[in-house]
């Protein structure tokens, strides 16, 4: 009977931090999904509100990393319980620097005065959305345990990379060629930076997951098309 109170308790807990993980990845995704409008309606509004959210995704990993000093605490766990703990530490870790960029984002709007017309721009919706879906599937991969899902994100992230890389090259020509409008175009550049970044965090709890299912780290090496 005890025995099994045990193990009860202990899912119970290790569902929670599952359930605060999932709810977060989601925050993470909803504010993204929001800078990115906010950016492109040029909606201070918006923008305003992403950036009043963001200390509430802070809190939750205030409260991930309480729960789980307290369970390491008082569990002692070893080997994949203990795996379990630390992976949601550094995946609730990674979800807030994601919340931060997506803050981050929001904070341009209201430094684009008038965004130009050309075809880079439109490509910012469709890096937000691949990387909103990299957070999709490797919240699910994690909270799954699919270190096969996982790593389908990881290789994706390429594919994002040279995303960015178009469109940094189309709008520093954009911008080389309309010196007037360098102010909004460097305000685009951060905001695309930011939006690789988010992808960078989503490889890194992909490799985390793998390390939790499979007990060793991944060491493949990350084959990155960004410029730096």
């Amino acid at each position: 009977m005890v025995s099994n109170h045990i193990v009860k308790s202990y899912d119970e807990d290790l569902n929670y931090l599952n359930h605060q993980i999932s709810m977060m990845g989601d925050l993470a995704i909803e504010q993204l999904n929001n800078a990115i409008a906010a950016v492109l309606d040029h909606d201070i509004v918006l923008a305003a509100q992403i950036i009043d959210k963001d200390p509430e995704i802070d809190q939750i990993e205030h409260e991930i990393d309480a729960f789980a000093i307290r369970m390491i605490a008082l569990r002692q766990p070893v080997a994949k319980d203990l795996r379990n703990i630390i992976s949601a530490l550094k995946v609730s870790n990674h979800l807030e620097r994601i919340a931060d960029y997506a803050t981050n984002i929001a904070r341009r709007s209201p430094c684009i005065d008038d965004l130009p017309k050309i075809s880079a721009v439109h490509m910012l919706p469709r890096m937000g959305e691949m990387a909103a879906t990299m957070i999709r599937e490797v919240i699910f991969s994690y909270i799954e345990g699919a270190d096969d899902q996982a790593l389908k994100v990881w290789r994706r992230d390429q594919e994002l990379d040279e995303m960015y890389i178009n469109y940094l090259r189309e709008l520093l020509l954009y911008m080389t060629q309309n010196p007037h409008h360098i102010n909004s175009t460097t305000q685009l550049l951060f905001v695309a930076k930011n939006i690789e970044r988010i992808g960078d965090h989503t490889t890194n709890i992909a490799e985390m997951v793998y390390y939790l299912v499979r007990g060793v780290p991944f060491t493949e090496l990350r084959p990155k098309g960004d410029l730096g």
